[in-house]
């Protein structure tokens, strides 16, 4: 597969990076991020952490905003961020922020006309870390996390993955997306009106089934203006309960959605994956 790096810079004596490749799972051409440690060489590949971003963001957002590099070098941990949707001018999209383009929510969908690029759970689980791991000198051990829409595609995707991560984290995420707004739509768009269908893309009902077999660490804002209507993260504790599930929650007084939030935190949520990825 043949990737162009648009844009590059040293930091924290590693390496930011961007990339655009055309992608056979999403029909389009797509780019992302990766920060590779200082110690990343072929001859010691360093493991990854794939970070989902939010509503209307794209692989700048945590790149830019989190500070999350300083932390990563010295942990000798790559990041990876894909871009949040499929993009192009023949990609469907939505008047609304919280459907299309910028709002893919890491499923896969079956609805037309999202069905023919929305594909972005297969692109995060098969797709890109196949190319990541063909292209850059880091190994097949990772972990996942990720803030609001993100969050939820890092918990779901770590539930219904166990063998392919060895941790997850989320900020703010969107806890239950079947009784969100948020969810509703973007569920009723891309899967149709079944809700049934729409349970194997929430983290909750994921966790109502079943244990989760991965340790989980999630970090909520207690000032987060979308905390009531669109996150509940009191329903993804109460499920994590149910089968006795490794989930940690810690409500942040005084913090809100924003990248500031992220930005305090970041270290802690690196040092966790760490502990897993370099075990």
């Amino acid at each position: 597969m043949t990737i162009e790096n648009i844009s590059q810079a040293k930091v924290a004596d590693g390496w930011h990076k961007q990339f655009t490749h055309e992608s056979d799972t999403l029909n389009c051409s797509m780019r992302f991020a990766i920060f590779l440690p200082p110690n990343a060489s072929k001859s010691s590949p360093v493991p990854v952490l794939y970070w989902l971003s939010g509503l209307t963001c794209t692989d700048e957002n945590f790149m830019q905003k989190a500070g999350a590099f300083k932390k990563a070098a010295e942990l000798g941990i790559a990041i990876v961020a894909p871009d949040t949707s499929p993009r192009g001018d023949d990609v469907a999209d939505d008047d609304g922020y919280d459907l299309g383009k910028g709002a893919g929510f890491y499923l896969n969908a079956t609805q037309q006309p999202w069905a023919s690029h929305y594909h972005m759970y297969d692109y995060v689980t098969k797709e890109l870390p196949k190319l990541i791991e063909a292209t850059f000198p880091v190994n097949n051990v990772k972990s996942i996390s990720g803030h609001s829409m993100g969050g939820h595609g890092a918990i779901t995707i770590g539930l219904k993955n166990p063998g392919l991560y060895q941790s997850i984290s989320a900020f703010s995420p969107i806890s239950h997306p079947v009784s969100c707004p948020w969810g509703q739509k973007a569920f009723n768009a891309y899967l149709g009106m079944n809700r049934e269908d729409w349970k194997q893309y929430d983290a909750t009902e994921l966790l109502n089934k079943a244990q989760s077999p991965l340790p989980i660490l999630v970090d909520q804002g207690e000032a987060d203006s979308f905390l009531a209507e669109q996150l509940k993260p009191e329903l993804l504790v109460a499920a994590a309960e149910k089968h006795q599930s490794p989930l940690e929650l810690r409500m942040q007084p005084g913090y809100d959605h924003s990248y500031f939030f992220i930005s305090t935190f970041i270290d802690e949520h690196l040092t966790f994956h760490a502990t897993h990825l370099l075990k």
